[in-house]
């Protein structure tokens, strides 16, 4: 199904969020993500099942100061 990914259409394989960061190489890393504006906690994204066309936003911490 096709996705946008921080506002960029994506075909992605994955159902859930969980299986789309996975598929993404995002897997076990520390990221903030929204499906549809909506925050999406870590412990909640193997629920949150995606649709086409929904709107995901990850968001990585930066380092630095």
């Amino acid at each position: 199904m096709t996705l946008l990914l921080n506002g960029a259409p994506r075909e992605i394989a994955g159902k859930t969020l969980a299986e789309v960061l996975s598929e993404l190489g995002y897997a076990g890393r520390i990221v903030a993500t929204a499906v549809n504006g909506d925050f999406v906690p870590a412990r909640k994204r193997a629920e949150v099942a995606l649709n086409e066309g929904d709107r995901i936003e990850v968001v990585a911490p930066m380092q630095g100061g």
